[in-house]
């Protein structure tokens, strides 16, 4: 048994609600010491994970923690009759997710009257059919059509449009969200979701490229083919969008921020590579990185000034 002076974390596990604890021997004053010296993190009320494996983790996998650690915590409490939805089901279902914060969402038949809920859920109670819940890792999840839907209906037009974006290319069907929006008049948030599968283009690859295209359609750019598949000397490329015409790419290059992994030397090699291949060939590149989506006034003049052939 741990002592209160000086507890250890079990030898093996990660994730423990309050009584898992208990069992083991660790009493209130050993789990509030095993906090105190940061060897233990609280996710959420009565589930605590090792710190050392908190620490380690991506802020993309700390959020499906969070997910996992509800999951765990009511796990021997639950009716079963919830699903994650909304950016809880978009996280489970691996989608892309931008500027959206940790707040687990549940949908259920109706609303909660005596079961517990922290301040880090919201629950929502809009009807749903069986075959709109799947499983994944053994947890109750919205289908990736009806996760769209939630999240179009919920967040900004441009968070809704990367989760769009990302659904589609994940394989969602888009004549089923279609229905889906046809049957939502007056909902709240249905003419952003209806706006958000109307411009959805299931070629994004992150993003980026997402809020890229949708930028260049605000500004009223002449709007270039996304994927675009060009030849040169040394082989098959494919540009992340191109104007064929006037022979100009634009390439995002934010991906190393939002995503956990890091491009080596010989991939950057092999873009530098590509990159004076095409030019050789006629082709101008503009390259852009996340805060340059941001400065709208400038983007727009790179990519005229281009397409000028200035």
């Amino acid at each position: 048994m741990p002592s209160h002076n000086s507890p250890g974390l079990p030898p093996t596990g990660k994730l423990w609600r309050t009584d898992e604890l208990t069992d083991l021997g660790y009493g209130s004053r050993s789990i509030k010491s095993l906090l105190d010296s940061g060897s233990l993190v609280r996710l959420r009320y009565g589930c605590y994970i090792r710190a050392s494996v908190w620490e380690a983790q991506s802020p993309r996998v700390r959020s499906l923690q969070l997910i996992y650690s509800h999951a765990h915590g009511t796990r021997t409490t639950s009716t079963g009759h919830f699903a994650y939805s909304h950016t809880s089901a978009a996280r489970l279902h691996s989608l892309y997710l931008w500027n959206v914060d940790d707040l687990i969402h549940l949908l259920q038949r109706v609303n909660p009257s005596s079961e517990r809920h922290g301040r880090d859920v919201k629950c929502h109670t809009r009807p749903f059919s069986d075959d709109e819940i799947v499983t994944l890792n053994g947890l109750r999840v919205t289908s990736l059509e009806r996760t769209s839907a939630d999240c179009a209906m919920l967040l900004t037009y441009r968070q809704s449009l990367i989760v769009m974006d990302h659904a589609l290319r994940r394989g969602a069907d888009r004549s089923l969200l279609q229905a889906m929006a046809d049957s939502l008049d007056g909902r709240r948030g249905v003419r952003t979701f209806r706006r958000a599968l109307e411009n959805a283009d299931a070629r994004a690859e992150s993003p980026g490229e997402t809020l890229t295209r949708a930028l260049i359609l605000r500004l009223g750019i002449k709007p270039p083919t996304p994927q675009f598949e060009v030849t040169s000397p040394i082989g098959r490329h494919r540009l992340d969008f191109a104007w064929k015409k006037e022979k100009v790419a634009l390439e995002f290059d934010g991906k190393v921020k939002y995503f956990d992994y890091k491009r080596t030397d010989e991939v950057l090699l092999e873009e530098r590579q590509r990159e004076n291949a095409l030019t050789e060939e006629g082709w101008k590149f503009l390259r852009i990185v996340w805060k340059d989506l941001f400065n709208e006034a400038r983007f727009k003049h790179r990519v005229l000034h281009a397409l000028a052939g200035r």
